[in-house]
């Protein structure tokens, strides 16, 4: 046996158990050690019986006197009671429906018990304690559930911690110091960090939790380590391909600055010449825009693909959804009208303009579709980069036959933390867009408690008696594979599949409560995910031009939609969103001359939910609440997925700036000579396979 065995090898690894084990990722012995404790239950206080006190947690050695189950008939429980006594007395252990447990506890054995003592009117006794035979009253290091720091580990459905420490302390104890250590010990030594060998002891059984975390910090290197020796090779693979060098057109970008109705932020100026500088490279530039909210991403865009176009190269500028396509149509059209550009519209619905022939291409994933070819695309512009998949992107980038390859600009207005950026987009170089235009209006943003909520409507009639126009985004629907949602059926699992369905349910509920009950006098539209792009389409343009007061949607008029008239944005269940999503939601008013409010509608009036929202009061800066969400909820619920393809310690680690930095500089270090070390090159070909980062 070695690392690389099947866990059907395992003599304890039966059938039953195999469908599990593979469900949480385990398919070898290796795939077993690696996975690591979620927490560790404190056994550590070890005594006799007579030591015994009060809602104390403690460890004890006994030999079982006697044991029992007892049928409690109205509550429909089984009690296993036992006896358990050592030289300085006797004490109870109690479990609760567990009454198997009288053929494994057998009495005049020898057992090692670790549990919380309660009290009641009989006395003290350990209740539902951890338990295991032992063979002297003398402890030794071979305890795998009792008596010390006792790892519990990620489970599914039938597989248990238990069963788990079972696996994997003989395997620890066979196969830890046969583990190859891949770090160079100069990296090791200087990052002061545990050898392999002893990490992995202490990660499932720590001598001390001081131990445990020095062993998850270890891992958690390894893993940005691997990340961002992966993002470096990219880049360094990117800088050798050929791409077109497209010189600097100094009239036509002043030309097109000064024609705009506003003048450009020092962000956007430093973010388009650093754009403009990559486009004169000889290789491909491969360049993230990450801007706030409104603050100008798609007038850099323009720029740039103007420049590549009288350079005479396409350019193609991908948008997440057909909405958004037809609006970049329009805003590209108006904007670049006196440069004698030919642009297209390219979507599932159909082409506008020159289709394909164009100068700039515009259009949703369509552009990626088979029968698709550019003539000498050198430019892409890929807006909300995070929801197109690493093949969809390779793709476009191959959509044509020539010798090299077209400049990536990637776009998103969702504000990443540097920790994120550093390491999700480690391949890219990386411009930041964190001023807003001159003469915005700063939205101002209010919590309505339950309480207030007739009070912010009458608010509402009033601003659309204005004139005004109101945007309604519905509660999210919090979903997993697992989880239940707060709108389905009691005891009724909810699959992603349905996802829409309650989706459209809640829109549709909100839709006929605010059109017939509170806003019954007013234009009330909605809009949801399973509605045809056509229809959205329709609806997204009368809105924009006022046939309707109100609309009722959900999260997907996040991205780019303009709307200059909306100066309301209401947020029902304002608490079931982060703040970078809330943000988001809020930057989609304020686009016009009037000024603009948010309301955060909560259910309920939770200080500890309102006081994660005040953030929103405080600040209009869209980073700086990234970063602030990123603390809060994790990083996992800041990708807007679990699966973000980032490894788990890793992304645990993502609000850890300084063991970042130290992995990206150990990375930078060992490429520069990666030959002499084969087993990272053997680390980074399985790390490959493993991780596709989106």
């Amino acid at each position: 046996m070695n690392l690389e065995t099947p866990i059907e090898n395992l003599r304890y690894a039966g059938k039953n158990y195999l469908p599990k084990l593979k469900k949480l990722g385990i398919k070898t012995i290796k795939d077993l050690l690696w996975h690591f404790p979620a927490r560790y239950d404190d056994w550590t206080e070890s005594g006799k019986v007579e030591d015994i006190k009060p809602n104390e947690k403690i460890s004890i050695i006994g030999k079982v006197a006697k044991i029992e189950n007892k049928r409690i008939f109205p509550r429909r429980m089984v009690l296993t009671t036992a006896s358990i006594e050592d030289e300085t007395g006797r004490v109870k252990a109690v479990w609760y429906n567990q009454p198997f447990l009288v053929n494994t506890i057998k009495p005049g054995k020898l057992f090692s018990l670790s549990g919380k003592v309660k009290s009641d009117k009989y006395g003290m006794y350990l209740q539902n304690p951890a338990y295991e035979m032992v063979k002297s009253e003398i402890r030794d290091d071979n305890l795998k559930h009792t008596a010390g720091l006792i790892p519990v580990y990620p489970e599914t459905e039938g597989l248990t911690s238990r069963y788990l420490r079972f696996l994997i302390k003989p395997l620890l104890i066979k196969f830890s110091d046969k583990v190859p250590e891949f770090l160079p010990k100069e990296i090791i030594e200087r990052q002061k960090i545990l050898d392999v060998r002893t990490a992995l002891k202490e990660i499932h059984f720590p001598s001390s939790l001081e131990k445990a975390e020095e062993a998850r910090r270890r891992f958690a290197f390894d893993e940005l380590f691997m990340l961002q020796l992966k993002a470096l090779s990219e880049r360094r693979k990117m800088q050798r391909q050929k791409s077109v060098s497209i010189k600097f057109n100094q009239a036509a970008i002043k030309n097109f600055v000064s024609s705009l109705p506003f003048e450009l932020t020092g962000a956007q100026k430093i973010a388009l010449w650093e754009i403009l500088k990559d486009l004169e490279k000889p290789w491909p530039m491969n360049r993230l825009l990450n801007g706030d909210v409104g603050s100008g991403k798609t007038a850099v865009a323009m720029a740039a693909a103007l420049e590549t176009a009288k350079a005479g190269y396409q350019s193609a500028i991908m948008a997440p959804t057909e909405v958004l396509a037809n609006q970049h149509f329009q805003s590209f059209s108006k904007a670049l009208k006196d440069f004698d550009l030919k642009i297209g519209l390219l979507t599932s619905s159909g082409q506008k303009g020159e289709g394909i022939s164009a100068d700039i291409v515009i259009g949703t994933h369509s552009l990626i579709q088979e029968n698709i070819d550019f003539k000498n695309l050198a430019l892409v512009v890929v807006d909300e980069q995070h929801r197109f998949g690493v093949e969809q992107r390779a793709s476009l980038l191959k959509k044509q036959n020539s010798s090299f390859l077209p400049h990536l600009l990637s776009m998103t207005a969702t504000p990443i933390p540097r920790t994120l950026a550093l390491t999700i987009y480690g391949d890219l170089d990386i411009s930041i867009l964190n001023e807003l235009p001159k003469g915005r209006t700063p939205i101002e943003t209010k919590l309505i408690p339950p309480d207030d909520r007739k009070k912010a409507q009458d608010f509402i009639r009033e601003q659309i008696k204005e004139g005004r126009q109101v945007f309604v985004i519905c509660p999210r629907i919090e979903i997993t594979e697992n989880s239940v949602s707060k709108l389905q059926p009691k005891n009724k699992q909810l699959s992603l599949k349905d996802y829409l369905k309650y989706e459209v349910k809640a829109v549709k509920a909100e839709y006929e409560k605010l059109s017939k009950e509170v806003f019954k006098d007013l234009r009330v539209a909605m809009l949801h995910g399973k509605m045809k792009s056509k229809e959205k389409e329709e609806i997204m343009s009368k809105f924009k031009n006022r046939d309707f007061d109100i609309l009722v949607s959900t999260s997907v008029i996040e991205v780019g939609v303009d709307v200059p008239n909306a100066t309301i944005m209401m947020i029902e269940g304002a608490e079931r969103f982060g703040l970078a999503q809330l943000h988001q939601f809020r930057g989609r008013v304020g686009r016009g001359e009037h000024k603009s409010y948010c309301l955060l509608f909560t259910e309920s009036p939770l200080v500890g939910e309102t006081r994660r929202l005040r953030a929103l009061l405080k600040t209009n800066d869209g980073f700086k609440l990234a970063e602030m969400d990123l603390k809060i909820r994790g990083p996992g619920e800041f990708t807007g997925t679990k699966q973000s393809g980032i490894p788990d310690l890793a992304m645990a680690s993502l609000a850890d700036v300084n063991l970042i930095k130290q992995a990206r500089s150990e990375s930078k270090l060992i490429l520069k000579e990666i030959a002499r070390y084969p087993l990272i090159l053997k680390k980074l070909e399985e790390f490959n396979k493993k991780i596709h980062l989106e």
